[in-house]
């Protein structure tokens, strides 16, 4: 009785391994191909379900139905005008004939590194065939944002333009991917996509750009500069001009003035002069005093003779007198008078 429980267990047992050997599922992001002893047998299972296969003898390969990323490692390369770059690119790809990339790549680090071979070559030849600009700038005829204070001279010099270019960044990855996809498909592949990530001056010859962009922008900035000097030169240079044409102008007119002053006292002084005896004394005497006012201050001796014009009007006022000299009261200074 224990021997027949033991053989229908094991039988049991037998067949519980038999089918779960025979039955496998496929999801919905996957796809299978069946080998017996390694070689593909029948098509390429690409539904998703409950599926059957011989126990034992045959194994499900699992192939990746999604779309799949490639990402390079950076890399250093020349462009047409032999400048040294590191370009790091991505691209998306997708198994479209699993028997094929079974047979050719069996698993997907197989075709990464041939990815790598093929995407990293392609990049190359396209980076070779084109200057630095055509790989940097995104599109050709683009009309760039210019400074609104920037003069009508410095417009017709160019500055704030952008350099021509025949194709750009898109074509130049277009070129990749159109050559690159040709050669993937052979192995079941479709190449659904390829980008510049990130594009740079080599470490080597980093520092020697960033120094020759110095020297080129602080050439445009003593350029500038001369200019500024030239134009506040020439604005300074005006400003004497001006300033000099008004001051000579004020001059002038101050001095026509003071004519046509000097001229109406003089015509003043003349006819009240003539007008009459007592009034050309009156004159006489009020043009003295002032010349008595102008010449003499507290510190002043003046030596006259008894006949001078100056000395007239003080011949009446009290004197202390000696033989030769009269001394005159002090008006302000002393006043001597030789006889």
């Amino acid at each position: 009785m224990k021997i027949g429980l033991g053989i229908l267990a094991g039988i049991v047992v037998a067949a519980v391994v038999t089918v779960s050997s025979a039955v496998y599922t496929v999801g919905e992001v996957e796809q299978a191909i069946i080998t017996q002893f390694g070689k593909p047998v029948g098509e390429p299972i690409t539904s998703a379900g409950l599926k059957v296969k011989l126990p034992f003898v045959q194994t499900v390969n699992r192939i990746d139905s999604r779309v799949l990323e490639w990402d390079g490692n950076p890399s250093d390369m020349p462009t047409k005008d032999k400048l040294y770059i590191s370009v790091d690119l991505f691209a998306r790809w997708k198994i479209t004939e699993p028997l094929q990339y079974f047979l050719r790549l069996r698993d997907e680090r197989s075709a990464q590194s041939r990815l790598d071979d093929i995407l990293g070559s392609e990049t190359r030849n396209a980076v070779a065939k084109h200057e630095l600009i055509e790989i940097i700038r995104t599109t050709k005829g683009r009309t760039p944002l210019r400074d609104t204070l920037l003069t009508d001279e410095e417009i017709a010099q160019d500055i704030g333009s952008l350099v021509p270019i025949q194709k750009g960044r898109a074509l130049v990855e277009r070129e990749i991917f159109e050559a690159a996809a040709e050669k993937v498909r052979v192995f079941g592949i479709e190449l659904l996509d390829i980008r510049f990530k990130r594009i740079n001056y080599n470490e080597s010859v980093r520092p020697k750009i960033y120094d020759r962009m110095i020297s080129e922008r602080r050439q445009i900035a003593e350029r500038f500069l001369s200019e500024g000097n030239g134009e506040a030169a020439r604005i300074r240079g005006n400003r004497e001009r001006d300033l000099n044409k008004i001051q000579s102008e004020a001059y002038r007119a101050v001095e026509k003035i003071r004519g046509a002053a000097d001229a109406s006292a003089a015509q003043i002084y003349a006819g009240a002069y003539t007008s009459g005896p007592k009034a050309a004394e009156f004159y006489e005497f009020t043009r003295t005093m002032q010349a008595y006012g102008d010449m003499i201050s507290g510190e002043t001796t003046l030596v006259l003779t008894t006949d001078s014009d100056l000395f007239k009007f003080l011949r009446g006022m009290e004197a202390g007198t000696s033989d030769d000299t009269e001394t005159i009261p002090d008006l302000g200074a002393n006043t001597v008078a030789k006889r």
